[in-house]
């Protein structure tokens, strides 16, 4: 029989994750430590305890832990116990929506510019998330309208090339009418184009029209001034800042009395292509810092996509620890910071201002559809708790019921 007061002897003090596990040898929480001997020992001390952990440790029936090598290792090995077992009393980041990214195939000879909503690492290049599938579609309509790429999803060889060769809107590289090196010049503008790197752009594309117009060759020098055209109106029509760095994700929290809702902007060369949020319950007793470190943690774990600058209201649990993580995930250094004044504060204060609406949005709505289904079915108040079952079978046999439970204050469901 599991010893709980004996085990906890035994705890070394070493770096390692933790993991929480009730009668039904389920896990109910995981997490890391730098020192496995005082952090596990501590929720097992008679001090102040919010009632999420104290409702937790009253259920922890066992116990056990992975010794590592540093925090870092904790670190990653905490994310991805968490990610494949969703214990119960862990942060999870819970969201049923895959917004659209712009995917470039960079290990092609001749990549294509391609919307996605399934990131994978496969060597491609991935730039998003939209938040708005419409300025997704926007952006490569305007990236194959001015360049000449390939529109086709698999490039095969033809015997003749295709209606875009013949109407200028791509070189052919089925047919070998252009270089790898001309071709991959055109991704390399385009890279820099979904990175913010405007400026450069233009500077780019100005000698060159000033070069073809030296030696009378107007027409290139007209499609280059249009194309400057069409890439300043659509650099201004997405600056939102004067933030200079190239790639900044801003995280804002709104709590209320039932849930929590994190909003996160994604500021790329000072234009926000996008937003994202999640809510999560039972969370209110948390504090702010930790429900953040927790979300940080699962949603960069296996996104390529990591800024290298992400900005929250205060210093976060793990800060440093997380930090080194991401670096190495990255490549490159990727700092989380607490602004207290200027633009970047206001980008925080945005992100905060927009959960909180986000929020009460969701529960106005809530409450709204509640307040329908009374009048629909002729109660005498508002629904407080509602149970449905779901059963399907194939022919009478291979029977299976879904139970689903809602009430003001939770939500759960289980297979039966």
């Amino acid at each position: 029989m599991f010893n709980i007061e004996e085990e906890l002897k035994k705890l070394p003090n070493k770096p390692g994750v933790y993991v929480m596990r009730d009668k039904e040898d389920t896990i109910i929480y995981v997490g890391k430590a730098v020192s496995l001997k005082n952090r596990v020992r501590q929720y097992f001390r008679k001090t102040n305890k919010t009632e999420r952990i104290k409702k937790m440790v009253s259920l922890i029936d066992h116990f056990e832990y992975i010794v590592v090598d540093n925090e870092a290792e904790a670190l990653i090995l905490e994310c991805n116990l968490i990610k494949k077992n969703r214990p119960k009393f862990n942060v999870l980041l819970k969201d049923d929506k895959t917004y659209p990214y712009i995917k470039i195939d960079m290990k092609s000879d001749f990549p294509g510019v391609f919307m996605t909503r399934r990131v994978v690492n496969d060597g491609s290049k991935y730039f998003g998330p939209y938040a708005n599938p419409g300025s997704c579609k926007e952006m490569i309509d305007f990236i194959k309208g001015k360049y000449k790429i390939r529109q086709c999803r698999t490039l095969k060889e033809r015997t003749r090339p295709c209606l875009n060769y013949h109407i200028g809107r791509c070189l052919a590289p089925c047919m070998g009418y252009v270089t790898k090196e001309e071709y991959r010049k055109q991704i390399d503008e385009i890279i820099d184009l979904l990175e913010g790197k405007v400026d450069k752009i233009i500077k780019e594309l100005k000698e060159e029209m000033e070069e073809a117009s030296k030696k009378l060759d107007y027409e290139k020098a007209a499609s280059l001034r249009d194309r400057i055209n069409a890439i300043e109106r659509v650099s201004e029509k997405q600056k939102v800042s004067n933030i200079s760095e190239n790639s900044i994700d801003v995280i804002g929290i709104a709590k209320s009395e039932l849930q929590v809702c994190i909003e996160i902007f994604f500021v790329r060369g000072s234009k926000m292509i996008g937003r994202e949020h999640y809510f999560y319950q039972d969370l209110k007793d948390m504090e702010d810092k930790e429900i953040l470190s927790g979300f940080i943690k699962q949603y960069y774990l296996d996104n390529p996509n990591i800024p290298s600058k992400i900005m929250v209201r205060e210093e976060i649990e793990d800060k440093d620890a997380i930090e080194k993580w991401l670096s190495t995930s990255l490549g490159k250094k990727v700092e989380i910071k607490s602004p207290k004044k200027g633009e970047k504060l206001r980008f925080v204060e945005m992100a905060e201002n927009n959960a909180k609406v986000t929020l009460e949005n969701k529960e106005k709505d809530k409450s709204e559809i509640l307040l329908e289904l009374k009048n629909v079915l002729g109660l005498d108040k508002l629904p407080r708790k509602i149970e449905t079952f779901d059963i399907s079978n194939i022919s009478g046999e291979y029977m299976v019921a879904r139970y689903v439970c809602y009430d003001r204050r939770s939500y759960k469901e289980k297979s039966i």
